[in-house]
């Protein structure tokens, strides 16, 4: 029986792809308990305040997480994601002009929010980093980055 308190004490930040959702549990040998697996675009933190460093915090103080691990990997769709091609399909599917303005109005700044990585590991590295480096994150943390192989699952510590 699991509760909400993850066995390992491990708080993962990976990808949303769907590649990984059998593939990572299986290469980590994980069960249903021993993690909290955080998923998004790209398994980066592009802002210290997003919702994925607030969960980590969540983790670390609410759940009693030790080590995060932050793993990229390869073939990411978000690895050369452009933000104009981005914007384009938006206004494909019906978002208005006057919508993307308003956003630029409001201080958003689409084209650095939409674009993607260049470099899945340089990108890994920075998150790390920026989790390493938080300060809401106590230094007792052990913070790590590594890229899986999409199709085989081998993890390569960077």
């Amino acid at each position: 029986m699991t509760s909400k308190y993850p066995d390992k004490k491990i708080a993962i930040v990976t990808c949303m792809d769907t590649r990984l959702v059998e593939l990572l549990p299986a290469a980590l040998g994980l069960r249903n308990g021993d993690v909290k697996i955080i998923k998004n675009a790209g398994g980066t933190i592009t802002n210290p305040f997003d919702s994925t460093m607030r969960s980590l915090l969540v983790a670390v103080y609410e759940l009693g997480i030790n080590e995060i691990m932050v793993i990229g990997h390869t073939g990411c769709g978000v690895q050369g994601m452009n933000a104009a091609e981005m914007l384009e399909l938006m206004h494909k599917r019906g978002i208005s002009e006057e919508h993307i303005i308003l956003m630029r109005h409001c201080g958003i700044d689409l084209d650095s929010w939409l674009h993607g990585f260049d470099d899945t590991e340089a990108a890994v590295r920075e998150t790390v980093d920026l989790i390493s480096r938080h300060p809401l994150m106590p230094s007792d943390i052990s913070t790590a980055g590594y890229i899986m192989d999409s199709t085989t699952g081998a993890l390569q510590p960077l």
